[in-house]
């Protein structure tokens, strides 16, 4: 008998799983809280220093503990309950977002105390993202897998669209302090989401060896596993190369577009609007590609787009090129994500996407964007966009050309 045709609709999945549904809902609800408190905060940072630097040093402090907790994070999601462990940290994480509001709204906040609370962030989501993104698996099962990080990827960036402007407008009628208490209430739509989630009674792995000989062994499982290091490796250049160009939006805007915060404003929401296409489009029609082929595409359009971004002065043309860029970028990482989770065994895929979050979230912002910024100062935006992507652009040529796994995959 023929099997029954896959459905077009990207929210398929969505239909299929209950589970899947409340963590999706609740999630993309508290993304948009989280893209307003992370675009406040920096409003904040520069409205009590006056210090690009400041700012900078606020984005990076919250990133630096999931550059050094992460792959510890990753032992203890695989020997732990991956729910349990979600809501624990979305709770801190409400807790933090309550402080941040309750001291700026009573004008005790200062640029120690953002500090603080912006590295405790990063503490709580260095072991709350391995272990959400590990939790997939058992919310949708491995056959739904691609469809349900794909659409996991639309959420973040309709969030990305929905959460900046939402927070433009609360702080032009509320104030700056209420960005962080709709935050604060967005935490509490992931937790009811969790709690109403019903999986299997939890059987835990036996742990063998300390929790560090258990990070020692995710990496030589990931150096072993011959399509699993090519693949790490292509998230690695791709992160720390690629997605920093948002870092230096504003700076394009400014010196090369002469659009001003307005136009810096339209310029992202051409990429999230983007990537929410390129979500939809995989979650849709994705499984009718070979992943593989549908990677390469992505890549090389990438950093293609990318290199005539860097060049381009006309504003009508940034935008068009912007929107394919966050398109492809999408497809690239949640391609890559997919692939990973989809070859992992489960008693190491809380290790895999620590590590796949050391990468994306810790090098990109730490390395990645300082790096970027260095080479902006040094020798112009425009060489370090641009010479970024004629850098992804060769690494892709010679790594499926060295690894003819990732084209089969």
């Amino acid at each position: 008998m023929p099997s029954e045709p896959r459905s077009l609709n990207p929210f398929r999945v969505l239909v299929r799983h209950r589970n899947f549904r409340l963590f999706w809902t609740g999630q993309t609800l508290s993304l948009i809280g989280t893209w307003m408190q992370s675009m406040a905060q920096g409003w904040l940072a520069l409205q009590l220093s006056d210090s690009a630097f400041v700012v900078g040093l606020v984005t990076a402090t919250g990133s630096l503990p999931v550059l050094l907790f992460s792959l510890h994070a990753g032992a203890l999601v695989d020997r732990t309950h991956k729910l349990r462990l979600i809501m624990i940290m979305q709770s801190l994480m409400l807790v933090e977002a309550t402080l941040l509001w309750w001291f700026t709204w009573s004008g005790n906040i200062t640029v120690p105390w953002l500090l603080v609370l912006a590295a405790s962030n990063g503490v709580f989501s260095a072991f709350e993202i391995p272990a959400r993104q590990a939790l997939l698996v058992e919310l949708v099962g491995r056959e739904d897998l691609q469809d349900a990080i794909a659409l996991n990827s639309s959420g973040f960036n309709l969030a990305r669209i929905v959460g900046p402007s939402l927070a433009a407008a609360v702080i032009a009628g509320a104030g700056l302090a209420w960005c962080f208490a709709v935050n604060a209430a967005s935490y509490l739509t992931v937790l009811v989401g969790l709690f109403l989630v019903r999986l299997p009674p939890w059987s835990p792995t036996p742990a063998v060896g300390t929790p560090m000989e258990g990070v020692k062994e995710g990496l030589r499982y990931m150096r072993s596993t011959r399509l699993v290091w090519a693949l790490m490796r292509l998230v690695t250049v791709f992160a720390v190369l690629g997605i920093p160009y948002l870092t230096l939006m504003p700076v394009v805007a400014r010196d090369l577009l002469r659009t001003g915060a307005a136009g810096y404003g339209v310029l992202l929401a051409f990429v999230g609007v983007g990537g929410l296409a390129g979500a939809l489009f995989l979650a849709s029609v994705g499984q009718r590609f070979r992943r593989g082929k549908l990677l390469l595409t992505s890549s090389v359009s990438f950093a293609l787009l990318l290199l005539v971004f860097s060049v381009t002065r006309s504003v009508g043309l940034a935008r068009v090129l912007l929107l394919g860029a966050g398109f492809t970028m999408i497809l690239n990482s949640a391609l890559s994500n997919g692939a990973l989770q989809s070859i992992v065994p489960d008693a190491f895929r809380g290790r895999l996407m620590s590590a796949y979050s050391f990468v994306v979230v810790g090098l990109s912002q730490v390395v990645g964007a300082f790096a970027a910024g260095g080479v902006a100062r040094a020798v112009g935006v425009q060489w370090a966009i641009g010479g970024a992507a004629a850098i992804m652009l060769t690494y892709t040529a010679w790594a499926f050309r060295r690894d003819p796994e990732l084209a089969a995959l």
